[in-house]
């Protein structure tokens, strides 16, 4: 059963924890100034604290009280918010979101999310509420109200039901720092949206003010093997294309790389129930959004470091 989003407001202004739902995956929500909430969230998921949590606030004029925001952070709020962007700037306010949230850094990842639910939320709120990924760590994101509950519903007083997310894939994460724009996890906003913004994009080193840098994540039980052409014995095939394997295992039938995001995670948590020996993928075109599946493809396999 959903709650409303008021409830889910007063849930956070208790200390407690509530399923956020967004347009890229749902959150596992707490209050972002609240100390004891915030660890209840590293708790509920088994995440490291070193992992840094993505503060999501109602509008700009919050996230500028947060974060500190130069010429190209604003061009790039103006350009993706509301929206699957999360910008990675100077902390402006620490007791906004406070140092466990932020993993002691000097830095803030704030994100106006694009649903309507969610802002809802966040408005009746009024207050930047993190809301890392509402699964235990490791696994696949939840991309369903059902998964969600699965996944970690047991740790939150109140959970606000917002469909399918339609993104499917976490947020883009861009740093804004020093007067350099770096691309520090793929999404979303592709690489190409935000250079048509800013210009080309540098190479920060500053990976670690980001989540979902984990060499191993968004993994099911089962073994995934990536870029293979056909399924072994015992594996489940998740094609990409036409005619490439069974039709109820496709990201995408025609081959569209926003369909094959919205479906990659769901399709990982149906395949990992039927118990298979192995989850198998088919190649997926690395340009665009490609870039962005290819990154959770590869972590899921263990093949980053």
């Amino acid at each position: 059963m959903s709650d409303t989003p008021e409830q889910a407001a007063a849930a956070l202004r208790r200390g407690r924890l509530i399923l956020l739902p967004t347009e890229t995956v749902y959150g596992l929500g707490a209050d972002a100034a609240n100390p004891e909430a915030v660890a209840a969230i590293f708790e509920a998921k088994g995440r490291p604290r070193f992992n840094p949590l993505i503060a999501h606030v109602a509008d700009a004029a919050a996230a500028e009280a947060a974060g500190v925001f130069n010429v190209q952070a604003r061009a790039l709020a103006d350009r993706f918010w509301p929206g699957p962007l999360t910008l990675v700037t100077p902390v402006r306010d620490t007791a906004r979101v406070c140092d466990l949230a932020r993993a002691g850094l000097d830095s803030v990842a704030i994100r106006v999310p694009g649903h309507a639910r969610a802002r809802a939320v966040l408005a009746a709120f009024d207050g930047p509420v993190v809301a890392p990924s509402a699964n235990r760590s490791g696994r696949p994101s939840p991309t369903t109200f059902a998964d969600a509950v699965e996944e970690t519903g047991f740790a939150v007083a109140a959970a606000v039901d917002g469909g399918p997310c339609v993104v499917g894939l976490e947020s883009t994460v861009v740093s804004v720092l020093d007067g350099r724009v770096s691309l520090l996890r793929p999404g979303a906003v592709t690489r190409a949206d935000l250079e048509g913004v800013v210009g080309p994009l540098g190479d920060s080193g500053e990976g670690r003010r980001s989540p979902g840098r984990l060499t191993l994540h968004y993994a099911p039980e089962a073994p995934v093997r990536i870029e293979a052409e056909a399924a072994r014995d015992g594996e489940v095939l998740l094609g990409f294309g036409p005619g490439v394997g069974d039709r109820r295992w496709s990201l995408s039938p025609s081959g569209d790389l926003r369909e094959a995001a919205a479906n990659l995670f769901r399709l990982l948590r149906e395949a990992d129930r039927t118990r298979p020996v192995g989850i198998a993928v088919s190649p997926v075109p690395a340009d665009g959004l490609g870039e962005a599946i290819n990154d959770r493809l590869r972590r899921a396999a263990g093949h980053v470091g």
